[in-house]
């Protein structure tokens, strides 16, 4: 267990400032993340150095196509998000408690450092939310960094911009989710705000690589009309930014079947009327 970062006391309560949430957490009990805890009116970190996953992928697999292309990634996760999407992709990391390792911020800078003559550019944080690692994240980074490496974000958003700004300065690339364009979708299928995950995009992209990913639901997502909306907002931000229109497969707590290529076809198309690169995933 680590401090926390971005809390307040609160009488008998801690409120925690890492993202929108905020939550009000009680002696003993831990926010809606799971990962941070209130002990004796102090916030806890409970995943510093905790690793659930690592791996060596390609960068593309983040997916980033427009940021050093052909390289490889040294891919870091832990446990814990503060979305509970129905159709997590890996919620056996976000929601359920995998058994993990200790890999100090030196261990995996030693690392990424040794796979460089592999082809390895530096550290991705990904997997599970990166967010939710923030004190882990930000202690990584910051030495990678003065390694000559590079640090990858993937992730859904949603965090405050306070704690995001202090961040920035030592992230490279982002893909970040934007999981529809509708509040009513975050908030019944994500338990989150729109709003918090477009001031996100908009404030990383002044300061580092952004790319976008969207999964496309059947009958939820996936109306040319909403693609559009995306598309056209994104392109207010810059026109060159990709956006990733991925295929949904049933995963989790949703069972709707699979979305038909066609389907990702017409959403592409709809998306190209405002971006220049706009690419299918999981087809």
């Amino acid at each position: 267990m680590r401090q926390a970062l971005y809390y307040k006391q609160h009488g008998d309560k801690v409120v925690c400032g890492l993202c929108p949430r905020e939550c009000s957490i009680g002696e003993g009990q831990a926010g809606f993340c799971r990962v941070r805890q209130n002990k004796n009116n102090i916030l806890y970190t409970m995943n510093y150095a905790r690793c659930a996953a690592i791996a060596l992928d390609p960068i593309e697999k983040k997916p980033l196509y427009h940021f050093y292309p052909g390289s490889l990634i040294l891919s870091l996760g832990t446990w814990g998000c503060n979305f509970t999407c129905q159709f997590c992709q890996n919620w056996h990391l976000a929601q359920a408690q995998p058994e993990t390792t200790e890999l100090l911020p030196s261990q995996a800078v030693k690392e990424a450092l040794k796979l460089k003559e592999s082809g390895n550019i530096g550290l991705a944080y990904t997997y599970s939310e990166p967010s939710v690692w923030y004190e882990y994240i930000f202690d990584t980074a910051a030495l990678a960094k003065a390694a000559g490496l590079k640090n990858v974000l993937v992730t859904n958003g949603y965090i405050n911009e306070e704690p995001l700004y202090k961040l920035l300065p030592y992230i490279d690339a982002m893909n970040i989710d934007v999981k529809a364009f509708q509040n009513d979708f975050y908030r019944e299928y994500c338990a989150g705000q729109l709003s918090a995950v477009k001031r996100t995009v908009e404030l990383a992209a002044r300061h580092c690589h952004v790319e976008i990913t969207t999964l496309i639901i059947p009958g939820l997502n996936e109306t040319s009309a909403e693609i559009g909306q995306l598309a056209k907002w994104l392109a207010s931000i810059d026109p060159a930014m990709p956006l990733h229109l991925s295929r949904y497969f049933p995963q989790y707590k949703m069972n709707i079947p699979a979305t038909s290529k066609e389907t990702l076809i017409r959403a592409q198309e709809a998306a190209q009327k405002y971006l220049k690169y706009v690419y299918l995933g999981n087809v």
